[in-house]
């Protein structure tokens, strides 16, 4: 198979459904793309109803283009990362993995165009994140819940604003950005750099004010990146967590248990932000984001610096943080979605993290607009009970 015709087919692909965001090549099933969190089969004359292992490994193989290091990282260590260039349509994150001695390819659709935090409707936080000099910024979540858009809203609010150097270490690149006030350097893990410590450790040196790392994957990482942000950096990465909570006692569950005083004093200094995202099916079709938000007062520090207690949670501190742009995921899914109408109650029932006040905070919203709370009907008082009998 030639280039000319992976192109062709991935052009197929990316046509045959609205919001198309990753492409899927799996042996057993047949060409699927996911639009709106959904795999959908694309239709081929002749048709594809069930892709051989012959036919994917050479799909693969084609990607990686005789690139010995993909070759070696693939056969090493079962998968590996590139990006893929269709010429006037669209760039690709590529991951190839082997899943039962066969090759699965499964490809994101990067956006050309740099995002706003205005057209993502990001929370007002956000601006706030891009006026910082120093210290981490950090945006969890699950593969797939738009971590690197919302990074990259920040670092193009940050190139409208401030005449800066701004390093990117990323795997693979994906939004290009423009210089404009800012000057950009990207790098690609694996073209300019060999792991994301030595990238990182090697970008101070480089004179950066904004270091982006795409994920702080290790110990030797945040290590760096605390080191960086102590030193007069912004940094910015991103973490698989659930929540801002689970992303503290993570970064701190990297170090020895004889390091963790000195650890928590770095990192309650050190870290500015702390976002979790999650993206939800939407009323019409589509996903809309929730965020979970945390800044860095008193009241966090001491969190992090002695632990969670009782009344000192991660979740009731952002609760009581709510004057300051910060939000709980229940909060914003319930105000903000349900409340719009963006999402259904199931919906915000089934993303809530405590589902009795989300279920509370519901019936409210519903008994403010005259709605139903209860499917309990023709309940009355019965006035005889208990009478005539003898106690």
């Amino acid at each position: 198979m030639r280039t000319q015709g992976i192109n062709h087919i991935l052009s197929r692909m990316l046509d045959s459904a609205e919001n198309v965001s990753d492409l899927n090549i799996t042996v057993g099933r047949p060409l699927q793309v996911e639009s709106d969190g959904n795999l959908l089969p694309v239709k081929f004359d002749p048709p594809v109803d069930s892709l051989t292992p012959f036919q994917t490994e050479i799909f693969a193989l084609n990607l990686i283009n005789n690139d010995r290091r993909l070759c070696e990282t693939l056969l090493t260590e079962g998968s590996c990362d590139l990006s893929y260039q269709l010429p006037g349509k669209a760039r690709f994150r590529v991951n190839i993995f082997s899943q039962r001695t066969q090759y699965s390819v499964v490809m994101r659709k990067l956006e050309a165009k740099i995002p706003t935090c205005a057209e993502l409707l990001l929370p007002s936080a956000f601006g706030e994140m891009a006026k910082e000099k120093n210290g981490i910024i950090i945006i969890t979540g699950a593969t797939g819940s738009g971590k690197t858009t919302s990074l990259a809203a920040i670092l193009n609010e940050i190139n409208e604003a401030r005449s800066v150097h701004i390093i990117t270490l990323e795997d693979p690149v994906e939004y290009q950005h423009p210089h404009k006030k800012a000057t950009f350097n990207q790098r690609e893990l694996g073209t300019d750099f060999d792991t994301y410590a030595g990238g990182l450790r090697a970008a101070l040196r480089q004179a950066p004010k904004v270091i982006l790392v795409g994920e702080m994957r290790d110990r030797e990482s945040v290590e760096i990146a605390l080191s960086a942000s102590e030193t007069g950096h912004l940094v910015l990465s991103t973490l698989h967590t659930t929540d801002v909570g689970q992303t503290i006692n993570r970064i701190l569950g990297m170090f020895n248990v004889d390091e963790e005083k000195q650890i928590r004093t770095r990192v309650a200094e050190a870290m500015k932000w702390v976002v979790g995202q999650r993206l939800l099916p939407k009323v019409e079709g589509g996903r809309v984001a929730a965020f979970e938000i945390m800044g860095n007062n008193l009241r966090t520090k001491d969190a992090i610096l002695h632990g969670e207690s009782e009344g000192k949670t991660f979740y009731e501190i952002i609760e009581a943080g709510h004057a300051f742009g910060w939000t709980t995921f229940d909060n914003y899914i319930v105000k903000t979605l349900y409340k719009e109408k963006l999402v259904t109650e199931e919906t915000a029932l089934a993303y809530a993290t405590q589902k009795a006040a989300v279920g509370r905070a519901v019936d409210n919203i519903k008994s403010s607009r005259g709605e139903k709370t209860t499917d309990i009907e023709d309940l009355e008082i019965d006035a005889g009970y208990g009478r005539g009998r003898d106690f």
